[in-house]
């Protein structure tokens, strides 16, 4: 009988979309190994491998069958993409160009690894950024440097300004997936980019501000406010615009912090400055890589209470999502922090949700941990934390949170969100 290799749906899925793995064709309970392997644009190889047996039938269904080992072990349908790693150390996996899929490579091996026989099936499973109708819109409008990504149809649609980490430059992968769910994305770049400020040494609020205006007033947009998605430095900075800009209806925070981290933030000829901190407490892992989650002082006694974001000006409702094992900075107590702060002010308190073995990096479904790599700022490889399949789950929990608090806040019709790993 001859193996074959079916995925399900068979064409090219987002790839925030589960899809179905099975093997046909197989001998009863023959052992086989499963591996699966993309590169990046810049040509780096990210590879993940199982190891299962076929069912009394000769057939594998990965929605049924539990891996036995290898990158992952256990019932994780999805675990191929989620368990990838690179073949050099300190890569992340990112999308660079939403224009064109990422090309999966999966394979059918005999056997267990390491004694593998032949090549039994083979499949390139293409998992794109733009669900079908998206349009992307460059955004050169006078200071802001963004892409503004729009749903299919007519709208107008609730907004949403997409800011990530401290990486610089302009990634559109969260906010071209995102508008596949109903919203218009902005994703904005704020440093690092075509010309934008080289650094973070310094940053304008009144830039920010000018992209939420923009935002607010394009046709396809409905108000009366736009909503804020940020990570990492992301997350710190929409904590920023939210406490001082109008035009916020809605802020998901996710590990962000509540003080000003790397540069001052200048608004209205206010400066607002950057927390300190004190290189003398990293700590250095056994692999060589450094623990940063102690570096920053705390922005709530001495000198550095200057630095904390005035939260409690803010007039939206906040959504923070957090890794526990997030080494980057202290994420919980940050989010903490802030809701202790907006509650003592009479504000509404924030819904913060907290995920176990957790990392820095919570990304869209399926983005492999990235444990640890370049730190911008720190200018040296850190450790970021989380454990490989407790930051999946989490990721996929973030993105339904995440829709489900903006749909309520910002109104418009409910995407598609995916439901298992």
């Amino acid at each position: 009988m001859v193996t074959t290799l079916t995925l399900e749906p068979a064409g090219r899925c987002r790839w925030d979309e589960p899809v179905r793995i099975a093997v046909r064709g197989l001998a009863p309970g023959q052992p086989v190994t499963l591996r699966a392997s993309l590169r990046d644009e810049k040509g780096a190889l990210f590879r993940a491998h199982a190891r299962y047996c076929a069912d009394a039938a000769g057939l594998l269904d990965l929605e049924r069958a539990p891996a036995l080992g290898g990158s992952f072990a256990g019932l994780e349908p999805m675990g191929l993409f989620w368990a990838l790693e690179p073949e050099k150390p300190l890569l992340r996996l990112v999308k660079r160009d939403v224009q064109t899929p990422f090309a999966v490579e999966l394979e059918v091996l005999d056997g267990h690894e390491p004694r593998v026989g032949g090549l039994l099936g083979r499949a390139v499973h293409e998992r794109d950024f733009l669900a079908p109708g998206v349009r992307r819109e460059p955004v050169r409008a006078g200071r802001v440097r963004a892409t503004l990504f729009l749903p299919p149809g007519p709208g107008p649609f609730p907004g949403i300004v997409d800011i990530l980490g401290a990486g610089g430059g302009l990634l559109e992968y969260r906010a071209s997936l995102l508008a596949g769910k109903g919203f218009a994305v902005m994703a904005l770049a704020y440093y690092n980019y075509e010309d934008l400020p080289k650094g973070l040494e310094n940053l304008h609020l009144e830039y920010f501000e000018e992209a939420v205006n923009y935002l607010l007033h394009h046709p396809q947009v409905k108000g009366p406010g736009v909503g804020l998605l940020g990570i990492s430095k992301g997350g710190e900075l929409c904590l920023s615009m939210a406490s001082f800009l109008k035009g916020i209806t809605a802020a998901v925070i996710i590990n962000g912090s509540v003080a000003r981290v790397g540069g001052n933030l200048h608004y209205k000829g206010e400066i607002l400055p950057p927390v300190g901190f004190n290189r003398t407490r990293i700590k250095m892992t056994k692999d060589g890589f450094a623990d940063i989650v102690e570096l920053l002082n705390s922005p709530l006694e001495g000198p550095d209470q200057k630095s904390f974001i005035p939260v409690e000006r803010a007039e939206c409702p906040f959504l923070f999502l957090v890794g526990q094992d997030d080494h980057n900075w202290k994420s919980e107590f940050y989010a903490n922090e802030a809701s202790k702060r907006l509650q003592a002010h009479g504000k509404t308190k924030p819904q913060v949700i907290c995920y176990p073995g957790t990392g820095h990096y919570i990304e869209p479904p399926y983005f492999p941990l990235c444990s640890a790599s370049l730190h911008t700022i720190v200018g040296s490889p850190v450790i970021w934390g989380g454990e490989p399949r407790a930051h999946a789950r989490a990721q996929v929990d973030a993105w339904q949170q995440l829709q489900t608090f903006f749909h309520k806040h910002l109104g418009g019709k409910k995407g598609t969100i995916p439901a298992k790993l």
